[in-house]
């Protein structure tokens, strides 16, 4: 196991930031780590790489308790905070080396900075001043420096912000790449981001964890088992669609067009059939509708 957290509350003053929380990542994952604005991730995350402790509870990152053992720790995770802290008087290379020496990184290191830069996509800036570079660029020398040491463990406080659709999509990548052979644990507000990247994810709100499975089990167990959409070449009554085995709800979207959520596993495109042959109905258009990521983010995390 690459982390545990075992029932860890933070309080700031009277305020409860984090409420008795536990979860668990293991080697070669990448769990997105949502939730709204103060829900309590940058304080997780901060407390996993030993930047704050925790005021009741413990966190073991590779065996390793982060009150116990922080250097231990440090030497085992690669951080990129939310709000990026760089040198802008260094340059690109001469950051990098710089960070890499306080790890005792001394062997092949200029080898090392050019393998590294090669790989975030820093070679065409790679000469400039950290403080010269857009702000996309330098959140590429901050994840080149959370890497700089080989960690087991990668914490990224929104790694894509500042970055434009095909940096994202090569950070994305990247991090799907790093994820194969490293845990990798992601905060970000982009859903699609996290779909696109994520195993698993976990939804805190308020100081709480709320939800902690994959998208796809999310969208099933947060809302209805299946939503379709039909539309039939006549109009039908929604008091008989509900009466279907199965139907919850039913929505006349448009005219003759019916979303119907079902409470049951089985296929609910076959009852429809059965339903319009009886009724003299012809299907037009049918399709599962697929609840996203941020649907249930939104319906989790409501106040």
């Amino acid at each position: 196991m690459s982390i545990q957290v075992n029932a860890v509350t933070k309080t700031y003053g009277t305020q409860l930031a984090l409420n008795n929380i536990s979860f668990e990542l293991n080697a070669g994952e990448v769990v997105g780590f949502l939730g709204p604005n103060g829900a309590g991730k940058s304080t997780m995350m901060k407390i996993i790489t030993c930047y704050i402790p925790p005021t009741i509870g413990t966190v073991n990152v590779c065996g390793f308790d982060v009150m116990d053992n922080s250097i231990a720790v440090k030497r085992l995770v690669g951080y990129l905070p939310e709000h990026n802290p760089l040198y802008l008087d260094m340059y690109v290379k001469e950051y990098l080396e710089f960070t890499a020496g306080m790890y005792g990184i001394n062997k092949a290191l200029p080898k090392l900075v050019a393998s590294l830069i090669d790989r975030v996509g820093l070679g065409v800036e790679q000469h400039k001043k950290i403080g010269q570079l857009s702000k996309g660029y330098r959140q590429r020398v901050g994840l080149a420096q959370a890497m700089i040491h080989d960690p087991k463990v990668l914490i990224l406080d929104e790694p894509t912000t500042g970055l434009d659709p095909n940096q994202i999509v090569d950070i994305r990548n990247l991090i799907k790449e790093i994820g194969k052979e490293k845990t990798v644990m992601l905060s970000s507000h982009i859903m699609q981001e996290v779909e696109a990247i994520c195993n698993r994810v976990i939804i805190i709100n308020n100081g709480q964890i709320v939800a902690n499975d994959n998208a796809q089990n999310l969208a099933r167990n947060v809302t209805y088992r299946q939503v379709v959409v039909v539309e039939f070449d006549k109009s039908t009554s929604n008091e008989q669609l509900k009466k279907l085995e199965g139907v919850g709800v039913v929505e006349n979207i448009k005219p003759n067009v019916y979303k119907l959520f079902s409470t049951s596993d089985d296929d609910l495109r076959v009852t429809l059939f059965n339903y319009a042959v009886a009724n003299s109905l012809t299907i037009l258009a049918q399709h599962l509708d697929e609840q996203s990521l941020e649907q249930v983010f939104q319906k989790l995390t409501r106040k």
